[in-house]
This record gives structure tokens, sequence and C-alpha cells, in this order.
């Protein structure tokens, strides 16, 4: 018997991210839906001050309005010589949701001046589990690496195509899906949040 559980997210490459990292673990039994697999609810806005108050409000909604397990995940970039910005800001740097044309470019015209050596970086993701009991599990994944002087690769979204990696060559958007899982901030989170997803399962 299958379990359905809710990730909060239209994003199919999220979608399929997850999908892929229970496959690798060898959890099954669970049947991942994305928010235009339910009917559509009222989403709370993004105005939590951390990527954790974030991913907790997305997962406590879709788990209130759908009966169903609900994770959420709220990731970003947080730049050194930025101070941590964009952070939760991330999506919306340049001012439109999820632009990341502008975003990327924003984001390059403010390290214009920034030396190679200033310019380190890290991604970050918090993932939440919210489950129709009221249980709460939140995780969080981080992947540091630089900010590149130019778009690098077709692959990935968001800030993707300006991140390398620490210890690579390639930036993000240049991986294959199965390296980025094994790496990334999110699938880092993923992965800590597999004993609870094996549990719903079981």
């Amino acid at each position: 018997m299958t379990r359905r559980v809710l990730l909060a997210s239209r994003n199919a490459k999220k979608l399929d991210e997850l999908r892929r990292i229970l496959d690798e673990a060898g959890v099954a039994g669970l049947d991942i839906a994305g928010l235009d697999d339910v009917p559509e609810y009222p989403e709370a806005p993004e105005i939590g001050a951390t990527f954790e108050e974030n991913a907790l409000a997305k997962a406590r909604d879709g788990a209130r309005a759908t009966g169903l397990p609900c994770i959420a995940d709220d990731s970003g970039i947080a730049v050194d010589a930025l101070n941590g910005m964009p952070g939760v800001l991330s999506a919306r740097w340049a001012g439109r949701h999820g632009d990341d044309a502008a975003n990327n470019a924003l984001l390059l015209a403010q390290l214009a001046d920034v030396p190679g050596d200033r310019r380190g970086a890290y991604f970050v993701s918090a993932c939440a589990l919210v489950l129709p009991d009221g249980a709460e599990t939140v995780v969080r994944g981080e992947w540091p690496g630089t900010i590149a002087y130019a778009p690098q690769g077709e692959g990935g979204f968001g800030y993707d195509p300006l991140f390398h990696p620490e210890g690579g060559e390639l930036s993000a958007a240049q991986l294959t899906p199965a390296q980025k899982d094994a790496a990334s901030h999110r699938g880092r989170a993923l992965t800590e949040l597999l004993p609870a997803l094996a549990r719903l399962a079981d």
C-alpha cells in the first residue's frame, strides 16, 4: 500500500529530486504529489526571518489543507560579501518572485568589483515535514562554494549557473542530476529527512 505525501511545490525539478533521493535510498511506498496534484488552497506568504520558519509555515499549511503529510522546502543562497544576503529573499532578489535571469543579473552586478577570494557563498535548504497529527520535523542542509563571474551551464535552476561548489570545476548548473543530489543543500536536507519518511512508508 502506498501513502501519499505532499511536497508543497509546483517546481517539477524539486519533485523529481525528492523522488530520486527516495529511490536511491530504497524508500518505497510513498506517492509524492505536488501542489498541482491537489485542490488549490490559500498559501501563506513567505515572511519568515529564517529558512526554517518559511519551510514550517508552508508545510503546516499543506498538511492542514489536504490532510496529507506535507514536506516543504525553503532555500536560497547566502553570499559572504553581501553579509549573507539574498538569504530568504533569494527567489525575489530582483523584485519579482522566481525571475531567475533577473536575480542572477542583479547578484552579478552587486559583486562586480568583488575579487575572487571574497566571492564565497553557500546554498541553504531548510526542509520541514508536518504530519496531519501535528508532529513536525525540520532539517537543514548547506552547500559551500563561490560565485562565478558569469553564468555557466544550462541545467538546474535559480542561482545554479553562478554557483561553483567547493572543490569542483563545474557550476551547479553543469552537474548531472545525480551529482547534484549527492552534494546539494536540498539533497543534504532531504537525506536528513529520510528516517522520518521511511517511517511514513512503513
